[in-house]
């Protein structure tokens, strides 16, 4: 679906890949309607955006793990817009670094929510008014962690990789409507999703370190691209397309691999 002149939910949208996905579908003719827990990251993204283009871009704050909230959203961006087109849904936290045996239910139950319950309250929100549409996507963003085994981040992992299955579901269940859909896997991306997560990493030996990662604008470039061009999967980062030919190939070795890459972050 090409995204100029079409109305588009972007969830997170206040920081990292959300606000250079906002920027960018801007830039590109998009009407956009941003959404983000943070009020003051919403207003920053509001006050920096161009005047030219102020006028296609509204925001909402709202908690995505309320389910209430959630449901209202259509409601807000109808009444701003219309009608909407596409929703991308990018908001997320990690879990702190430490294994599944020390990791309490409260901060499992806010992850698991967050990652995947936040994405199912906004299909299930949305979807209705999108197959009213001619052409509409959803966009759903998953992780390199959704398909490979991270040490120290097993329910960010599983939450993701529940995105990932749903997602592909959600795929077939439409495949013969109106309605496009793409699950995204990044790789390692420059964000402040760790700060925003509660989470602080600390790098103990040089693997950890060294770990590359991909400017969020460009994983956004990557995601608006995917999108136009209606994939339904998408692996964006050098990393994540070659953790996933190597995963596939041979997954014990890979598993060994990002233990080792992971060691100096696991507490």
């Amino acid at each position: 679906m090409k995204v100029e002149g079409k109305v588009i939910v972007v969830t997170g949208a206040g920081s990292g890949i959300g606000r250079e996905l906002t920027c960018q579908l801007l830039n590109k003719g998009a009407q956009v309607f941003a959404v983000d827990k943070n009020a003051n990251a919403l207003k920053v993204l509001v006050d920096n955006c161009p005047s030219s283009l102020k006028s296609n871009l509204f925001s909402a704050q709202a908690d995505l793990i309320n389910k209430e909230e959630v449901e209202s959203l259509p409601e807000k961006a109808i009444t701003q817009f219309g009608h909407v087109d596409g929703i991308i849904n990018n908001a997320g936290m990690i879990q702190p670094f430490v294994r599944i045996n020390d990791l309490d239910f409260e901060k499992i139950e806010l992850v698991m929510k967050v990652n995947f319950y936040s994405q199912l309250y906004m299909i299930k929100s949305f979807l209705p008014h999108l197959l009213k549409r001619n052409e509409a996507h959803i966009l759903n963003i998953s992780s390199m962690g959704g398909f490979l085994p991270v040490p120290g981040q097993s329910i960010y992992g599983a939450a993701k990789a529940a995105v990932k299955l749903m997602t592909e579901s959600l795929y077939a269940e439409l495949m013969h409507t109106n309605v496009r859909v793409t699950v995204v896997f990044p790789g390692a991306v420059d964000t402040n999703i760790a700060a925003n997560s509660g989470v602080e990493i600390k790098m103990e030996n040089a693997d950890a370190g060294s770990m590359k990662t991909l400017e969020a604008s460009a994983a956004a470039q990557q995601i608006i691209q995917g999108m136009e061009r209606n994939k339904s999967r998408l692996f964006v980062g050098k990393d994540s397309k070659m953790m996933n030919r190597l995963y596939s190939l041979a997954p014990d070795f890979t598993i060994k691999l990002i233990t080792k890459q992971m060691k100096g972050l696991l507490k």
